[in-house]
């Protein structure tokens, strides 16, 4: 459950259906006790005031001999003899059978002393409580149906203006989203009047202008540092060939001076990946025209073919004859050789390379060490995934790049003991 991960304003909503739900819960029984309640001190009010009535202006009329005939016309008061001496007034409630409804049915009764020519009687006053408990249930109901219809309408409206009020932070997450340091547009962010909101722009805006700053200072020096360096190590290498050419050299001498040579070698290589990374990302490779990537492809294959027998690699490709795409012809020749040194350096002896090209993807699978490459070190600059390596950790990093710029997906997996690297061309156009 810790990374599931959930919006804001569901957060926020979710507090208010809980709330709603627990007020609709809590305060609907309540209601309909409370209406019970006004509505059975309603009822006892009219009873008492019936009965009041009866007592004022009936009973020193009536005599004994009238009760019967009076009780026979008065469905709901009746007048008994009391064989008991009864001093107040008392209410009850009482189940008596309806013959209307042919069923027993809830009644308040209010039962009363009184005296009829001098004999006491008691007179019983009821009044249904069917129709009450059903008023009362309407009422109940109503008054649920309300309050829902009240608290849904404030759910949605408070939903409404939450988005509308959380709109600013969104477009500025988008804004944040879609910038990329490497690109030379800053992320608009649109002005809010919302204090926290224009807060959070601002915060923002500085961030990015620093994140920029600073990635171009990197940039720079890396391309000062390479060029500055092209000098130092051509001296390097024309003093280390005129050295190795001196008649007096030893074997001892010459075996030292293998290792120098292999360092320079690799020292060559990095500056050139650094000048290359750069001119990539100063956008020097602007011009764009049909490459076809078939050509290319087969090219770079014959001219790495003798590393590769060198090594016992079995190379084989499966490609199409012609294969168009818009980039550039310089950029394309390093994606291909990049990868295609990374299977050679990277594989085993007597391992296998293979390479399969068709109108949407460019494959390379070699066998090489036997577990995958950690996410974190695959494309990262400077990051070997073999310590035996003599690369760079750059090679593949350029790769990245260049199928970034022009919006091509680089894939990779470990399977059956292949490392296979997949390149989604989504660019393919027709030679012009």
């Amino acid at each position: 459950m810790g990374n599931v991960r959930r919006k804001l304003l569901h957060e926020t909503l979710k507090g208010y259906v809980l709330y709603a739900i627990a007020i609709v819960l809590l305060s609907t029984p309540f209601f309909y006790l409370v209406i019970q309640k006004l509505h059975l001190d309603d009822v006892d009010e009219t009873l008492l005031l019936r009965t009041k009535e009866f007592k004022k202006y009936t009973i020193p009329d009536l005599q004994t001999s009238e009760i019967d005939q009076w009780n026979r016309f008065n469905r709901d008061m009746k007048i008994v003899k009391s064989d008991r001496l009864i001093l107040r007034d008392s209410l009850s409630f009482q189940f008596i059978y309806d013959t209307l409804a042919n069923e027993l049915e809830p009644y308040r009764i209010l039962t009363s002393p009184v005296t009829v020519e001098g004999k006491p009687f008691v007179v019983s006053t009821k009044v249904d409580l069917i129709e009450s408990e059903d008023l009362v249930l309407s009422l109940a109901l109503l008054y649920s149906g309300l309050l829902l219809l009240l608290l849904t309408g404030l759910f949605f409206i408070t939903q409404y203006y939450s988005k509308r009020l959380w709109q600013p932070f969104y477009r500025t997450l988008y804004a944040v989203e879609q910038f990329e340091i490497d690109k030379t547009q800053v992320p608009e962010l649109t002005s809010t009047a919302i204090e926290e909101f224009y807060r959070l722009n601002q915060v923002v805006r500085g961030l990015v202008s620093r994140s920029r700053l600073a990635f171009l200072n990197q940039q720079e020096f890396i391309e000062n540092a390479a060029h500055e360096l092209q000098t130092p190590l051509a001296i390097f290498q024309s003093k280390l060939d005129n050295f190795l050419q001196h008649p007096d050299l030893t074997a001892s001498q010459l075996q030292a001076l293998g290792p120098l040579y292999d360092l320079l070698a690799r020292l060559n290589r990095m500056n050139k990946n650094l000048l290359v990374l750069s001119k990539i990302d100063h956008q020097s490779y602007d011009a764009i025209e049909p490459v076809d990537l078939a050509a290319l492809l087969k090219k770079s294959v014959d001219f790495f073919e003798d590393q590769a027998v060198e090594k016992g690699i079995f190379l084989e490709t499966r490609f199409i004859e012609v294969t168009w795409v818009n980039a550039n012809i310089a950029l394309i020749e390093i994606l291909i050789s990049n990868l295609l040194m990374n299977a050679i350096a990277h594989n085993r002896p007597n391992g296998s390379i293979e390479i399969s090209l068709n109108n949407s993807e460019l494959i390379f699978r070699n066998t090489g060490i036997s577990t995958a490459i950690s996410d974190d070190k695959l494309f990262q600059r400077f990051a070997k995934t073999d310590s035996t390596s003599k690369g760079n950790g750059l090679g593949l990093s350029i790769v990245k790049r260049i199928a970034d710029l022009y919006g091509w997906q680089i894939l990779y997996e470990f399977e059956n003991g292949f490392h296979t690297f997949a390149i989604k061309i989504s660019t393919q156009v027709s030679p012009q």
